[in-house]
């Protein structure tokens, strides 16, 4: 009985083979490749790529944006400038570190297949000049593919008065990334390097983001100034060269702990919102930072469950379980227009 099973069972094998021989033959003669349905059926919000870093665990740059990108209804194709176990405030890292001609490489593995019509292009942290020079090939050659793209450019630099990026960097970012930007989103310490300008008051803030304007970018989102330990965000749209910019003020509370990826996950957010709302810069700004604060929030509560005293070291974000309030936020920051 064992012989006959065996002998019943080999010609079913010897079919199987057969027509999957015949099936993988037919596909390499096909010359007709699957659509891409995202670009076939396109979204109504768009196709975004997005070169940032990338952490195995964790929720920063890529891993911090995607993820709320995919939830506002995005296809999000992500390239990592960085591929790390965690981020670098852990004792010790492992990882590589993309160059630019690899950078390159994937963007030519694209072009040949026809798949580089993108809506948007999103950048975060640049570790070198001669990645963030390949970016801005990368810029030029989107917008000859689609002359609409929408770069969103977080200048990411430093912080807090430092640096952490090389110096020659903030000059490529002055004089070449902020021109061919749609929209950029510094924070303070940011937008004084790229200004050349030093922001003490929210005056200060608004004449930052007219600079910016006169660079290039419509829209120009300052995501956190402290004003004597107030914080709060700028934004400003400028819908025409010849008009004055829409201004606005969100402030939100400083929540007293130290988190990693929310620079990120507040890009992120900022593009998607703004793309839904193009001409209502202050409502995205609002549901962003509503999301953004919820978030954190739930980061120190459930540090605070774990016994883990959030002020000792810088905290994951509660990315996954915020999701939620990252489709749906309850708007509780609400923006104050100046006149």
């Amino acid at each position: 009985m064992l012989l006959r099973s065996q002998l019943i069972g080999r010609p079913q094998l010897g079919i199987f083979r057969r027509s999957h021989i015949l099936r993988s033959r037919s596909s390499r003669n096909s010359e007709m490749a699957p659509p891409i349905l995202s670009l076939v059926l396109p979204s109504e919000t768009g196709r975004i790529l997005s070169i940032q870093s990338h952490t195995v665990q964790g929720y920063v740059g890529n891993k911090s944006a995607v993820f709320p990108l995919q939830l506002l209804g995005y296809d999000v194709d992500p390239i990592n400038s960085v591929q790390f176990s965690n981020h670098t405030g852990y004792p010790t890292f492992k990882g590589q570190v993309l160059n630019g001609q690899q950078l390159w490489e994937l963007i030519e593995g694209l072009e040949a297949n026809n798949l580089l019509y993108y809506t948007h292009l999103l950048t975060g942290y640049i570790g070198s000049v001669s990645f963030l020079n390949t970016v801005l090939e990368v810029v030029k050659k989107l917008r000859s593919v689609n002359p609409k793209l929408t770069y969103v450019c977080d200048p990411v630099m430093g912080d807090e008065g430092k640096l952490y990026v090389p110096q020659e960097l903030v000059s490529v970012y002055r004089e070449k990334v902020v021109p061919v930007a749609s929209m950029l989103t510094p924070n303070q310490f940011e937008a004084e390097q790229l200004t050349c300008f030093r922001i003490g008051s929210e005056r200060d803030g608004r004449e930052a983001c007219n600079i910016i304007h006169a660079v290039g970018p419509s829209k120009v989102v300052i995501t956190s100034i402290n004003i004597e330990g107030n914080l709060l965000l700028i934004g400003s749209h400028q819908k025409a060269k010849d008009q004055s910019a829409e201004q606005f003020k969100i402030v939100f509370p400083k929540i007293p702990a130290y988190f990693t990826g929310t620079g990120d996950l507040t890009t992120a957010l900022l593009l998607g919102w703004s793309n839904k709302f193009p001409d209502n810069l202050d409502k995205a700004a609002e549901l962003a930072v509503s999301s953004v604060q919820a978030l954190l929030q739930r980061t120190v509560n459930d540090y605070r469950s774990a016994g883990h005293d959030p002020q000792s070291s810088s905290l994951e974000i509660r990315l996954i379980q915020s999701q939620d309030d990252i489709r749906n936020p309850e708007v509780k920051f609400k923006a104050e227009k100046y006149n």
